[in-house]
């Protein structure tokens, strides 16, 4: 079986081809199994996670200051550069802080399409040597790069163009976790090689990241409750796509070594 890294540099050189209807039927099947679980950790979680934040937040600048200081992050207009850049500063390490957590349902998502067994312990298993450096570079930069951009392209008063550019670097970088978890790439090699394999599938991946981000949301559609359960759609969609990409890559190398040594 080649190496991620020998996989990539065929596809660049080859291509791939992905099927839609089949990642989107792997990936639904594979949410079917972990939704419950992943909507219980959801729960526990961000009940603990708010009243530890909210606490110590309290308890260091007081209720009243952090309020107006939320307001003031959400109204751009009255940030100066500076408040910004500590503001983008901020957003990119909390996201880098929690990467390994969303890294985590990926894993999930792989013992469920190997029918291993799975708990709550399964979320925490990337924040660890050697994943968790790479995991926080990669989620750091790409943070920065994103809530950077788009501050810089809101105050020059162009409307929405900040959130589209934010949702391309998302799209471009769709495969960066997966990459390192899966594929044992560092932060920027990952991110690298997303961009690569985007490109090399740009439509039908596009139609994929849409319809994993809607999946997401649609619990908001139904009742506010009902995010908890569709929010790991999202990982599933990004799960299947991936290994719809390289377990075909390993599929024809396997084919390849048959072939060759046929006859001799």
């Amino acid at each position: 079986m080649k190496s991620t890294p020998d996989q990539i540099e065929d596809i660049k050189r080859d291509g791939y081809s992905i099927d839609f209807s089949n990642v989107f039927n792997f990936a639904f099947e594979n949410y079917k199994k972990i939704a419950l679980y992943s909507a219980l950790i959801f729960v526990v979680f961000s009940f603990l996670a708010f009243i530890v934040v909210m606490g110590l937040a309290t308890a260091f600048f007081g209720i009243k200051s952090i309020t107006q200081d939320l307001f003031n992050v959400l109204n751009n207009e009255n940030l100066s550069y500076l408040d910004q850049l500590i503001t983008t500063a901020a957003i990119a390490s909390i996201s880098a802080l929690f990467s390994p957590l969303g890294a985590g349902f990926l894993k999930m998502a792989e013992c469920a399409d190997h029918n291993k067994e799975f708990n709550f312990s399964t979320i925490f298993f990337y924040y660890k040597a050697p994943y968790f450096l790479q995991l926080f570079l990669v989620t750091f930069v790409l943070a920065v790069a994103s809530t950077g951009i788009s501050y810089v392209i809101d105050s020059l008063g162009v409307l929405y163009l900040g959130g589209a550019v934010s949702l391309m670097i998302s799209y471009f970088t769709f495969f960066t976790i997966p990459l390192i978890i899966f594929g044992n790439l560092n932060a920027i090699d990952a991110i690298k090689s997303s961009v690569v394999l985007v490109s090399k599938n740009p439509l039908t991946l596009f139609a994929l990241f849409i319809i994993g981000l809607i999946g997401s949301f649609s619990g908001l559609f139904v009742c506010i409750v009902g995010v908890l359960f569709t929010a790991i759609f999202n990982t599933s969609v990004t799960y299947a796509a991936y290994f719809s990409i390289f377990n075909a890559e390993e599929d024809q190398d396997s084919i390849d070594k048959i072939g060759n040594s046929d006859f001799k």
